[in-house]
């Protein structure tokens, strides 16, 4: 009965690996492609049959997206933005995750529930009245719109939560007896502990930021103001689209995004499995 059981097993583990390789494969050809296509001129970008690996490698793609936009201005408007949004997120999260999963005040659990919730509400539900506050406060068309409204996350007070509940309350009682305040032991306790979690929201917040479309194409209209996901609209014109272009910029603006899961994803992924598990 041994031996049939573990050829079972490994049958079944052989298509699982077949199945994920499957699957990687399937999310990787499109990049693939779109490698591929930087390098081609426009009419044989969707050629078929296709070519993976073009005859005459067109260089000149990646030389003229930086003469025809001004894309380093949008990608300096984007790493600017993606930062600062990145680390306000995650003062504002694993602060407030901290008070509500280590101080017991009355409404706490109500509270966080009524915070969660507002994720289950559609962004598309409350842009209206936020552009009409923004515009009121006079900061349409300015990057500080952007900022604001997206320094607090509900996501991502959930997931420093999560993490924070792990940790055992008997930590913070200790450090309270040696003296420490509640702002110390935030600070000198549970934000080094919460290194996997800090990078998996680090990761989220800095890659959601980074392609924001919506959010920059409502708020900011001045070309010297606006980020590298409206700045690939510009190589579509009224008739025609510079498919090419778009390719070649398209693989540039990804390259930060890599450089940032590629640096913390040992860190993510325990982040993940951490915050998914406790509490």
């Amino acid at each position: 009965m041994v031996g049939p059981q573990k050829k079972f097993r490994a049958g079944w583990k052989m298509l699982a690996y077949l199945a994920l390789i499957a699957v990687s494969i399937g999310m990787i050809v499109p990049y693939i492609w779109m490698l591929s296509s930087s390098f081609k001129l426009n009419k044989d970008v969707f050629a078929f049959p296709m070519v993976w690996i073009p005859d005459n490698i067109r260089w000149q793609n990646y030389v003229d997206i930086w003469t025809r936009i001004p894309l380093g201005t949008f990608i300096y408007n984007t790493a600017k933005l993606s930062v600062i949004v990145t680390l306000l997120q995650l003062l504002t999260s694993s602060f407030a995750a901290y008070a509500f999963a280590k101080l017991r005040f009355r409404g706490r659990n109500l509270l966080f529930l009524a915070y969660i919730a507002t994720i289950a509400i559609p962004w598309q539900a409350y842009m209206v009245p936020q552009f009409i506050l923004m515009r009121e406060l006079g900061l349409n068309n300015t990057h500080l719109a952007i900022i604001f409204l997206q320094a607090f996350s509900a996501f991502g007070v959930f997931l420093m939560r999560q993490f924070y509940q792990g940790i055992p309350d008997e930590l913070c009682e200790a450090a309270r007896i040696d003296g420490l305040s509640e702002y110390g032991i935030w600070a000198r306790l549970m934000l080094p502990l919460s290194k996997p979690a800090l990078s998996t929201l680090t990761i989220f917040t800095f890659v959601s930021t980074w392609n924001d479309f919506l959010g920059p194409m409502i708020y900011l209209t001045k070309t010297e103001l606006k980020t590298i996901q409206i700045g690939l609209r510009m190589f579509i014109s009224q008739y025609s689209a510079e498919y090419g272009l778009i390719m070649a910029a398209s693989v540039v603006s990804i390259i930060p995004v890599l450089i940032i899961f590629l640096a913390l994803q040992k860190n993510f992924v325990q982040g993940v499995a951490s915050s998914g598990i406790k509490g």
